[in-house]
């Protein structure tokens, strides 16, 4: 039986005073980003370090007590809260844990504490005269590298640069006896054996808290040119992204597409912004290029446009960031303005880059035979297969009985096409609780077994963040 008054006094005894709290001091850091998900925690801690978290977790696993490692708590699948009906359950918060430890720009990395945001490490790569790409913006002054790592963030720069996968060299991690696995390794080359920290990355805390990693650091651009494009159709961005790759090589570094029901949404709900162009289009593509040459750009990505054929409507460059941030602010805006409309029903998935127009119009055509009125909300990272696609009603007085009668069935629709395109039902949030038993539909009877069994080796007593990602354990 816990005594929760003694395991407090000994929580309070590894952490300093104000790093402890409970009851309804701590009740913010128990429920989601979106609202979606709550749950109950006997307190949330915020350890300054390793041996800290190392002992908090050594404690909690001699008490019985599972543990829910947090970050910037910007989970979009419920990941970093505590289960609603989970027993006694600790948040670990490793906001406090956000020292640099290294930059090593010679070698281009930096060694980084868990719970440093993303915006910082901005800055201090480019204070090193170093970039690093992982392409969060909107949510960089929030989320923290912990979390970017443990559910394998993705974003706007995957098409040149990877997701959180590839952009991490090394890790340290608390595993959940407690024993701290040093992995920071600064190497390109490591060839001795499992590469063991490719299993706590997108793991989403199950296996493991990560408590600092070795980043990888990439040359600033010094030139850019970005583009908006208004395109016939998916289908022609698809074709327009192949043509720029052939004509453009590595320098593009983002491709995004919007549809005319995120613009609308933005136009409606965030202040200052407007169409782009003088007419209305139903479909837009932002593209970048950038190179480390100093030389222009704009010039290049005109030729690759105008030489492309049918398909696009017309397209503007600027060769200036503050200027192209009008049009970023397009895309950064939509899930905000889809907030303010209402709640609606979120799909992050991908598909082959040559399926994704094929997705959206399946997908579509069976949601609108299937419901009439429902509004498609399309838009995302095309330059890599991963499509956000959310439905919801337009009539906002039908919407939340809508999607409580009906979530269930849409998920099975969207996620039948994404199947049969031989995609993925999460390509970059996450399981979380959100998907943990939809995944069962999708992957085979061999790989959730194979995951159950590194789960049960590493953490024998699912204590660590119990009811994500696999479940049961």
């Amino acid at each position: 039986m816990i005594n929760p008054d003694r395991i407090l006094q000994d929580i309070a005894a590894i952490v300093c005073g104000d790093a402890l709290l409970t009851g309804a001091a701590g009740k913010a850091y128990c429920r989601d980003w979106r609202g979606r998900f709550e749950g109950a925690a006997l307190a949330v801690v915020f350890p300054e370090n390793t041996a800290q978290v190392s002992a908090l977790v050594r404690l909690c696993a001699a008490e019985g007590i599972a543990i829910v490692p947090q970050g910037g708590n910007t989970s979009l699948c419920g990941g970093a809260v505590p289960l609603a009906d989970g027993g006694a359950q600790l948040v670990v918060n490793l906001s406090r844990m956000n020292c640099i430890r290294e930059i090593d720009a010679t070698n281009y990395t930096m060694t980084v504490e868990a719970g440093c945001t993303l915006a910082s490490l901005y800055e201090s790569a480019a204070r090193a005269d170093r970039l690093f790409p992982l392409g969060l913006t909107a949510i960089a002054p929030r989320c923290e590298i912990g979390g970017n790592l443990s559910t394998n963030a993705g974003g706007v720069g995957v098409l040149r640069y990877g997701s959180a996968r590839d952009l991490v060299l090394g890790l340290e991690v608390v595993l959940p006896d407690g024993q701290i696995w040093n992995g920071l390794r600064t190497l390109r080359k490591d060839n001795t054996g499992y590469d063991l920290k490719h299993l706590f990355v997108g793991a989403e805390g199950t296996l493991g808290i990560i408590t600092a990693a070795v980043l990888k650091l990439f040359p600033r651009p010094q030139s850019v040119a970005t583009a908006c494009v208004a395109v016939r159709d998916p289908g022609a961005a698809v074709a327009l992204l192949a043509h720029l790759r052939a004509t453009c090589g590595d320098k593009i570094s983002g491709f995004e597409i919007i549809s005319r029901s995120c613009l609308d949404l933005v136009f409606k709900h965030i202040a200052g912004t407007h169409e782009p162009f003088a007419r209305r289009h139903e479909w837009l593509v932002i593209t970048k290029l950038a190179d480390v040459l100093p030389a222009p750009l704009d010039a290049a990505l005109r030729d690759a446009l105008d030489s492309f054929g049918d398909g696009i409507i017309e397209f503007d460059i600027t060769p200036d960031e503050p200027s192209a941030e009008r049009w970023w602010t397009l895309r950064k805006n939509i899930s905000d303005a889809q907030k303010a409309e209402g709640i609606s029903i979120k799909h992050d998935v991908s598909v082959p880059v040559s399926r994704v127009a094929d997705f959206i119009a399946d997908a579509s055509d069976a949601l609108r035979n299937a419901y009439d009125g429902i509004r498609i909300v399309a838009f995302g990272h095309l330059g890599d297969g991963n499509i956000h696609y959310n439905v919801s009603m337009f009539d906002a007085a039908r919407n939340d009985d809508f999607i409580e009668q009906h979530e269930h069935d849409i998920n099975r629709i969207v996620y039948q096409v994404v199947s049969a395109l031989d995609g993925s039902i999460s390509a970059e949030h996450g399981l979380g609780q959100l998907k943990r038993e939809e995944v069962t539909h999708y992957k085979s009877a061999l790989e959730l077994e194979l995951m159950r069994q590194i789960k049960h080796t590493l953490d024998p007593r699912g204590l660590m963040n119990p009811g994500k990602v696999i479940y049961p354990c």
